[in-house]
């Protein structure tokens, strides 16, 4: 089914709030098909063909969406029904799809999950009617014959709102295999099969205790995104499929979360190295639309922070596996921990945090010096400690905001804190309640103006985090003139 490399695909240029582009969402129907590798393969034969395409991933994921990035070389945004409104979603989607050819928008887990087992919500199928767009349905056919007809049948039927642009199979074993799958699907579903992925290890993204690898640790070449491009030309009707999909309008829609940009002329530091590299794009926008500058610098090599400095801002990531390097630079460390006592206005978030503690235990065992802004020892464990959608609720003012602000995000980890029952008379500042809106232990450390906690907030559930932050660091900055 190889398809040629030129597009014969036409678009229509509109003003930015209602553009027209063609779009996909590209769904499973469990975790673990291959859907990545498909978006994947396919963003990297869209790019081979000179279309311009916008990636987006459903849900709080951070790792596909950097892999998204390194193939288009455009940053792919998080749509998440749960964390987000609706109408933030659709502005968002609108946003960063202005003056792009096409939109690519992975999905996450299976189609229907969500929230709970009730409804839509939080699913990639409640996105892909928000966002008006047809679903191609990734299914792994491995150890399937006749009985995939009956899945992508029941995947057809569930609801009729979905328009599917078509089925790909995954992890076939041979072209045998393949016509067998085609035979099924024939009189049993309307769904147009696209295609077979035949089982190859080599293929593979490898992973780790987090999902796949960061983007920081395999890096996605020239070479890499041939392979991935051919991978999709070769076994899909990679033309078909761009022929068949229909032209979709993209509007904006009323919102209060979008910030005017004012002249605050702050300057906050962003982590970013392969320790540090979990962050929503929206949050950094977010903070530049209320007047940041961002610098960047890495925790694992620069020596010292950049110059002039108001606010910093930790990331999460892997820094559990860099524990040594991030430890054993002194100067660096030495110089937050000043900046800390300033009362510079200083947010990590889960691996940020644990950077911020006293220690760290890596995997191995072994016990690394951190930067002391918190007194706790934070250590790695075997069994995944928290996983969820989270919402908090401020009872403390802080550099987020005021008491009684309310957020979202999202928490995934397997460190905690080992010592925890020792500093009691730590501030906690976040009431915080589960997606099904059960109660947890109060949580969010603060101490002078540096916020720490595991959980991963997203600034679009509520723009105020970021205007607040900017302007705590607006304050510093004063302040510091001032004495000085």
């Amino acid at each position: 089914m190889k398809g040629s490399k030129k597009s014969n695909i036409f678009f229509t240029r509109r003003s930015y709030k209602e553009s027209v582009i063609k779009g996909l969402v590209i769904a499973a129907t469990k975790s673990g098909s291959g859907k990545t590798t498909i978006t994947l393969g396919l963003l990297a034969a869209f790019v081979q063909r000179g279309l311009k395409v916008a990636p987006f991933k459903v849900g709080p994921d951070f790792i596909d969406p950097g892999h998204h990035a390194a193939i288009t070389g455009t940053d792919s945004h998080n749509l998440d029904g749960w964390m987000l409104s609706k109408n933030y979603n659709l502005n968002s989607f609108s946003r960063h799809t202005n003056g792009f050819d096409i939109a690519l928008v992975e999905g996450v887990m299976g189609l229907f999950d969500g929230y709970d087992g009730k409804s839509e919500a939080g699913s990639t199928a409640q996105m892909a009617k928000w966002l008006g767009l047809p679903v191609l349905l990734v299914v792994d056919a491995k150890s399937m014959a006749r009985s995939a007809a009956a899945l992508v049948q029941g995947f057809e039927r569930f609801d009729k709102e979905i328009d599917f642009a078509g089925v790909v199979f995954n992890n076939i074993g041979s072209r045998r295999h393949m016509d067998y799958l085609m035979e099924a699907l024939e009189g049993n579903t309307a769904l147009p099969c696209l295609g077979g992925i035949i089982r190859d290890e080599a293929i593979r993204m490898p992973e780790r205790h987090l999902g796949l690898v960061t983007k920081e640790d395999h890096r996605i070449d020239e070479a890499s995104m041939g392979r991935l491009a051919r991978l999709v030309e070769d076994h899909m009707d990679v033309d078909r499929l761009l022929k068949n999909l229909p032209l979709a309008k993209t509007s904006t829609f009323p919102d209060q979360t979008l910030l005017s940009k004012e002249k605050r002329n702050v300057r906050i530091g962003v982590a970013r190295d392969r320790a540090f590299c979990f962050y929503y794009p929206d949050n950094l926008e977010l903070l530049e639309s209320c007047g940041a500058r961002l610098v960047n610098f890495s925790p694992i090599k620069d020596r010292h922070l950049p110059e002039n400095l108001d606010g910093i801002y930790f990331g999460g990531g892997y820094p559990e596996l860099a524990a040594r390097e991030l430890s054993s630079n002194i100067p660096l460390r030495r110089e937050i921990r000043e900046m800390s006592h300033l009362g510079m206005p200083i947010l990590g978030e889960c691996g940020g945090f644990m950077y911020l503690c006293n220690e760290m235990k890596d995997p191995e065992g072994n016990t690394f010096p951190m930067v002391g802004c918190f007194p706790f020892r934070t250590e790695m464990q075997t069994r995944l400690r928290s996983l969820g959608y989270r919402e908090i609720t401020t009872t403390l003012a802080s550099p987020m905001g005021t008491v009684g602000l309310v957020a979202r995000g999202h928490e995934f980890h397997y460190s905690g804190i080992a010592d925890e029952t020792e500093h009691t008379g730590m501030n906690r500042i976040f009431a915080v309640t589960e997606r099904a809106g059960l109660p947890k232990e109060k949580t969010g450390f603060l101490k002078k103006s540096t916020l720490g906690s595991y959980i991963h907030l997203h600034f679009g559930s509520c723009p105020e985090v970021a205007e607040s932050f900017v302007k705590s660091c607006l304050l510093f900055k004063k302040h510091r003139k001032v004495k000085s």
